[in-house]
């Protein structure tokens, strides 16, 4: 019996001494006691919590090298091999989760809104709710701080660089005629509706080493990688017609859009300021196609339109109106793949192709144009850590363009140019801390048809201050082949890329249902095209000798929390901008620019009425002309301009809306600028005559019925 209770003794004094006391402190990166984490052996159920002060203590059997384990969210987990014998009172460092919501997101020249977007300047509702957009993607694109409102052009205008200078991507590919037909100030619309794109991403400068070919913006759609429901749509305007189809399988899903445009019975009825021989019409579609593979997915988008118009327009240089008889066909097929492989590898890829063809009478000339282009894309990345991530990738563009000129009586005129461009890039992300964040890289291209290799750095930094604010900059180097109005002339003349250099300082501040924007910026013009004559033409003397400047202040406040229901935001940009380019003799600021631009946009949704209703107040000081009766060049300014926009959305039922429109409503009377004549008159004078809009109001009526099993579906969110 003694002999047993020994025994009994003995191995409970094994026991104890086999008892292991793990200590210690738990502390941030600044030496701060961090409450609540919680530390155990890997492997075993031994562990505790550390306290407030941030210590902890607890015992373990194991014995040996062991594994210890610190977590606590918001910061990265603590595993390191220990002696659990001898680790006492030790202090362990926890690193912030760089991955944690609230960490830093680099946001100089770079408005981003989507489903994804850690913060949604303008998110996707927007572009067709916003009053006097009318469901066209660069309107309400214009109510942005750092955009131009061009009236008679319509294409987006950003920072002191003209429409050309903004490229449009979907998918991350590029397409090469994002915009309608057109004349001489005739605006035009953007060529994609909204109703298949999930998010929206506008750099207004300093974009990403991805993206070249633009001296001043870019701007990227990305299509809905899964539909929602099954669904049909349809609608009646006082425009034309639409219809919509959306099919769901179980990994695929498409989306089908169509629409028929006629104004003729719209302008039947509404005056316009035009003298339309056959208004305009139209007839397009849109369609996208998605199928999810196990670690990826496959988008096949695809859209077309068949525009035509015909129109007289007075001219100050002839006695008799000028017929424009314009016909276009448009195409664009943009495939795309993106999905993971290996340990960690992200894969993009894809492929787009774009046909145009322009056939245009103007008076007695017929002038056709024909533009094939394509991109062929690839980009690798990799996140290395949770502080390093690195992409780099290849692109090739191929552009084929050919016009042919002919009077009909002398002149018979071929022009055209093919090019080529490779382009490589590599960047790299790099997360200091959850506060830090700097993303640097470069761009190299060769452009076949100027014979020319660029390279391109970029890097952006950005500091956040607290969970609601933070600082950034972001500076680059950008270059862009002179537009086709230059280049169809290359076989008489060598010209060189066009070049912008830019520095971009933004401040943010966000909280739920507000945000805070404020950018200075400088932009460095350099290698601007100019010519010797009145009009481009193939006998003009070009060269690569132009430059200029761009430097303003950008404020942007939205807010959704001052009233129930109501939503609005107010934007405000100042601009000081010279170029001296094309055939300008000295420095001046172009006609496109005005110095200071304010857009207020008010949403209210009335739930007794049932009802969405939306002010816009688009306000812009007055812009330079030049008038040859002033011996200063373009001393002129218009006066300013203003337009405020109403819409009313009505749900008749969930599923039925009836929707109006009017833009200006006030018939505000706006003039864009002056044309002059390129003569004087008898006595010395050169008479002109005002661009102002093609109509002083735009009113629009809508019906629109959503067909699906989903009864809370409807179009409220494509109006």
């Amino acid at each position: 019996m003694k002999t047993k209770i020994t025994f009994i003794l003995l191995l409970i004094s094994t026991f104890t001494f086999a008892q292991n006391i793990i200590s210690g402190k738990v502390v941030d990166q600044k030496g701060k006691p961090v409450a609540g984490a919680n530390i155990y052996i890997d492997g075993t159920y031994d562990g505790a919590t550390s306290s407030e002060t941030g210590d902890f203590s607890f015992e373990t059997t194991a014995a040996g090298n062991q594994f210890l384990v610190v977590s606590f969210l918001l910061f990265e987990t603590f595993k390191k091999e220990i002696d659990v014998t001898n680790y006492k009172n030790q202090t362990v460092k926890l690193r912030e989760n760089v991955n944690a919501l609230d960490a830093v997101v680099i946001t100089a020249g770079t408005l981003e809104s989507g489903d994804k977007a850690r913060v949604s300047v303008l998110k996707p509702l927007d572009i067709v709710t916003t009053a006097g957009s009318a469901g066209n993607i660069v309107a309400a694109l214009q109510t942005l701080p750092g955009t131009q409102s061009v009236g008679e052009d319509g294409r987006l205008f950003v920072r002191g660089g003209e429409a050309s200078e903004t490229q449009t991507f979907v998918d991350g590919i590029r397409v090469a005629q994002p915009y309608g037909a057109t004349t001489n100030n005739l605006p035009t619309r953007s060529r994609f509706s909204p109703f298949l794109f999930s998010g929206i991403s506008f750099s207004t400068g300093g974009y990403s080493a991805e993206y070249g070919e633009a001296l001043s913006s870019v701007l990227l759609l990305n299509t809905q990688d899964e539909a929602d429901h099954e669904k049909t749509d349809i609608g009646f305007m006082t425009v034309g017609l639409s219809l919509g189809n959306t099919q769901k399988w179980k990994k695929s899903s498409l989306s089908v859009n169509m629409a028929y445009i006629n104004l003729a019975p719209y302008q039947a009825v509404i005056p316009q300021n035009v003298d339309w021989n056959n208004p305009y019409q139209s007839l397009g579609g849109e369609t996208v196609y998605r199928y999810n593979f196990t670690n990826g997915i496959f988008k096949l988008y695809a859209a077309f339109d068949s525009e035509r118009f015909d129109l007289n327009q007075k001219n100050i240089n002839f006695e008799n109106p000028i017929r424009t008889d314009l016909n276009n066909n448009n195409f664009y097929l943009n495939s795309s793949y993106k999905g993971s492989f290996g340990t960690g590898w992200q894969l993009t890829t894809g492929i787009s192709y774009g046909y145009s063809k322009n056939k245009t009478k103007y008076d007695i000339n017929d002038i056709d144009a024909e533009e094939n282009a394509a991109q062929l894309k690839l980009k690798l990345g990799k996140k290395v850590s949770n502080y390093f991530k690195i992409s780099f990738g290849t692109d090739y563009f191929i552009t084929k363009f050919n016009e042919n000129f002919n009077d009909n009586i002398a002149v018979d005129l071929t022009n055209g140019y093919d090019s080529n461009i490779f382009a490589a890039y590599a960047e790299g992300d790099i997360l200091f801390s959850k506060r830090l964040a700097m993303k640097v890289g470069f761009r190299y291209s060769n452009n076949s048809l100027l014979n020319e290799n660029n390279i391109a750095p970029r890097a952006s930094l950005a500091y956040k201050f607290s969970k609601t604010s933070q600082l950034s900059f972001a500076y680059g180097d950008f270059s862009q082949t002179p537009v086709v109005d230059y280049i169809k002339y290359s076989k008489y003349h060598q010209f060189e890329s066009e070049k912008a250099r830019h520095y971009i300082l933004n401040y943010q501040f966000t909280k739920p249902g507000q945000i805070f924007r404020a950018d200075l910026y400088y932009k460095d013009y350099r290698n601007l095209v100019q010519y010797d004559t009145k009009d481009i033409q193939y006998n003009s003397v070009f060269n690569n000798n132009g430059s200029g400047y761009a430097k303003g202040l950008e404020l942007y406040w939205r807010d959704s929390n001052l009233y129930k229901n109501l939503e609005y935001w107010i934007s405000y940009s100042y601009i000081d901008s010279e170029r001296q380019y094309k055939n300008y003799p000295t420095m001046a600021t172009p006609s496109f620019i005005a110095n200071h631009t304010l857009s207020v946009v008010t949403k209210y949704f009335i739930t007794d009425w049932k009802s969405q209703i939306g002010f816009t107040n688009s306000y812009s000081s007055g812009r330079p002309y030049n008038d040859p009766n002033q011996t200063q060049f373009m001393n002129g300014k218009t006066k300013s301009y203003n337009s405020l926009s109403f819409n009313w959305a009505y749900l008749l039922t969930t599923q039925k809306i009836l929707y109006f429109s009017v833009s200006n409503i006030l018939g505000t009377q706006n003039i864009f600028g002056y044309d002059y004549a390129k003569l004087p008159d008898p006595n010395g004078v050169y008479n002109r005559q005002a661009i102002t809009p093609t109509a002083d109001r735009f009113f629009f009526v809508g019906f629109f019925w959503t067909i699906s099993q989903n009864k809370n579906e409807n179009q409220l969110k494509n109006l």
